[in-house]
């Protein structure tokens, strides 16, 4: 058996991601996959805390995007939505539309302030995008339990997470658009979660 100095070990093989002080080894191909899960999801975890309830390490933390967790929570909104449909090509169609419009509308919205002179990571924004979709998925359970009474509680649950999801995304794309263009900038964003919330409304 040939024993590899550490020296000589790429360094990619002992690549750690370090969050709120956790250091989180990557790259160990003999750990058990539940391990790699669990870990995976505390990012996820760690990640959309910063999202929402933000605090003074939460732009050095968000440095470290990932794609996995806005996956997550785009796929939870479309099938929570989807659910309501009358039928399999409704539902699939509903479906459609939310996946497109989350991710599509999230690259235009990153496009949109890197053009204004934002200086922005394209997939460190879609990431913080997508981790904001997380009061809408709130919503959009609580809405389907809800029913189609009590149209009033359901459009005062919706505006409270349109609002919850607005200001956790404003709260980061306004440090990166100029201080003259941060209408211009931050507008597309409220129409983005507001498109989806009125989308949980319509259904």
């Amino acid at each position: 058996m040939i024993d590899v100095p550490s020296s000589k070990i790429s360094p990619s093989a002992l690549h750690e991601d370090t969050i709120d002080g956790t250091n989180f080894e990557q790259g160990t191909l003999d750990e058990p996959v539940s391990v790699t899960i669990f870990r995976d999801l505390r990012k996820i975890g760690i990640r959309l805390r910063h999202v929402l309830i933000p605090n003074n390490s939460t732009q050095s933390e968000l440095r470290n995007w990932d794609l996995w967790g806005p996956l997550i929570f785009c796929l939870m909104l479309a099938m929570s939505m989807s659910f309501g449909a009358s039928d399999d090509e409704d539902s699939a169609l509903v479906f459609t539309a939310v996946f497109v419009i989350v991710w599509v509308g999230a690259a235009i919205v990153t496009v949109n302030a890197a053009l204004l002179g934002g200086k922005i990571s394209f997939f460190q924004s879609v990431c913080v995008l997508g981790y904001c979709l997380f009061p809408l998925n709130i919503v959009s359970l609580l809405v389907s339990l809800i029913g189609t009474n009590h149209k009033t509680m359901k459009l005062v649950i919706i505006i409270f997470g349109a609002i919850w999801s607005v200001k956790a995304s404003v709260g980061f794309m306004a440090q990166f658009v100029p201080i003259g263009r941060k209408g211009l900038g931050l507008y597309p964003v409220f129409l983005f979660y507001v498109t989806l919330s009125w989308m949980i409304l319509a259904r």
